[in-house]
């Protein structure tokens, strides 16, 4: 499949109404590049790409639904070293939530002692986007088994004035409280974290159904003003 295929195929899939949708849950980018594919279609279209090392080459892509495509490609990635390579070339051309939040590459779950040394580079990085997807995988690898007290201060201590990276580091904390609760709870009562995202992550937890009745009501008294 060359890329005239793909793009044909892609508009082939295209939900009118989804993608007026999807253009008011994605402002920042350019309408025009949204096509309206679902999900699914998407996952799909990717399995039957396999290993498209032309396309996986091809950075910029012009339409939102190659970036998730590439994403989901990246999510079947087998070899560590390989992906990694891949992710952070990735990285940099990424200019949406929704395709990094689509980004979680299975094999990073074999080898989390070899993903730490690049979360805290990415953590680093001018990109938001960049940032935001060392804080998910913080959130999605390590608030189990292989939880460490330093990672939710690497989290609190990222300073950004981008909405969506506040919001992911407030995400972080509503779950690292329904996981390790004891832990985390100090970054709420002393008011660790920037205003917004302390309050919105107290209203991510509240709403969390993984949260006792008792415990949401003890966070609320911590909300700042």
């Amino acid at each position: 499949m060359d890329r005239e295929e793909l793009i044909a195929r892609l508009f082939d899939l295209q939900d009118a109404e989804y993608r007026e949708f999807q253009r008011k849950l994605i402002p920042n980018i350019d309408p025009d590049t949204i096509i309206g594919v679902r999900t699914p279609e998407l996952r799909r279209l990717a399995e039957l790409m396999g290993d498209c090392a032309w396309f996986m080459e091809s950075l910029p892509h012009h339409y939102f639904e190659e970036y998730q495509v590439h994403s989901f490609l990246l999510g079947g990635g087998r070899d560590f070293e390989k992906t990694i390579s891949q992710v952070d070339t990735f990285l940099p051309w990424v200019n949406n939530w929704a395709t990094c939040d689509q980004l979680s590459p299975r094999v990073f779950r074999k080898h989390r002692e070899k993903l730490l040394p690049h979360i805290r580079c990415w953590l680093k990085s001018v990109h938001p986007y960049t940032v935001r997807f060392a804080i998910e995988m913080l959130m999605v690898h390590y608030l189990d088994d292989d939880f460490a007290p330093e990672y939710p201060q690497m989290v609190a201590s990222v300073v950004s004035e981008e909405y969506y990276v506040r919001m992911m580091q407030a995400w972080y904390f509503a779950t690292a409280l329904a996981k390790q609760y004891q832990a985390v709870l100090p970054y709420i009562t002393e008011q660790c974290l920037e205003k917004w995202t302390h309050n919105k992550a107290i209203q991510k937890a509240v709403e969390s159904n993984r949260i006792t009745p008792g415990r949401k009501a003890f966070l609320k008294q911590f909300r700042m003003k």
